[in-house]
């Protein structure tokens, strides 16, 4: 079982690197399962218009990864999702947009996603994905009181720094589009305040692995790592190949 956090960065770069070993998971999964035609892969996009548009964008750079039976799990912003969607997964890929939309989408979905990567399905969570794969996920937000911790562009459509139950599948808080976005401070703010215990800021075209084994950082890019120490913080960084 492995979860992989993407910290967003598209279309696909240096030969699909961030994606590769993940495909190679659902794959080997699926053979397992006696599933020839491909690895069974739910989707999820939580997005307002262009939700078809980009699901086919992203089964067409997919099929040039492995062979799958992609399922469009597909819902307007806030809508809920059935859980039933993800039966029979080998893999769950859980999209960019909006954050705090798909935490109110897959909120009734929480407990269903823990039990399947629970039990070995991988999950691979992109820019919100990735986001909403911690316990405590931070959704958004640009302020704390009247302090501005980053910038409003990347504050999700929320002013204030917003940290709210997430799928659970790791204990790290994770941000993402670290350097293109610069939320690095915001982790280190919610961090600085208590509201997380430290966490991970995933740059884009990037993955933090996480399975048994010891952690993996793919693609071009860092992984920002901020732990509270003695009242502080310290920031430490890890580039691909490292673990």
């Amino acid at each position: 079982m492995s979860i992989h956090l993407v910290g967003g960065g598209w279309p696909v770069e240096d030969d699909g690197a961030v994606y590769r070993v993940f495909f190679e998971e659902i794959t080997a999964r699926a053979e397992a399962a006696g599933r020839l035609e491909g690895a069974h892969l739910p989707i999820v996009l939580v997005r307002d218009g262009d939700g078809p548009e980009k699901y086919a964008e992203l089964v067409t750079a997919f099929e040039h990864l492995a062979k799958i039976q992609p399922v469009a799990v597909l819902s307007p912003e806030n809508a809920p999702i059935d859980p039933a969607v993800f039966a029979d997964a080998d893999g769950i890929i859980v999209w960019g947009g909006l954050t705090p939309a798909y935490r109110e989408s897959l909120a009734p979905a929480f407990l269903e996603l823990r039990r399947l990567v629970a039990s070995g399905v991988p999950y691979l969570g992109f820019s919100a994905g990735a986001a909403l794969a911690a316990e405590h996920a931070i959704v958004g937000g640009w302020k704390i009181d009247t302090v501005e911790i980053g910038t409003e562009d990347a504050a999700e459509d929320l002013e204030q720094l917003t940290v709210a139950e997430g799928i659970g599948l790791i204990d790290l808080a994770v941000d993402v589009h670290a350097v293109q976005w610069g939320s690095v401070s915001r982790l280190i703010a919610a961090t600085e305040a208590g509201l997380v215990d430290g966490g991970v800021a995933i740059d884009e075209h990037t993955a933090l692995v996480v399975g048994e084994g010891p952690l993996q950082v793919l693609g071009r890019g860092s992984v920002w790592k901020v732990t509270p120490d003695n009242g502080s913080v310290r920031v430490s960084t890890a580039g691909a190949g490292a673990s």
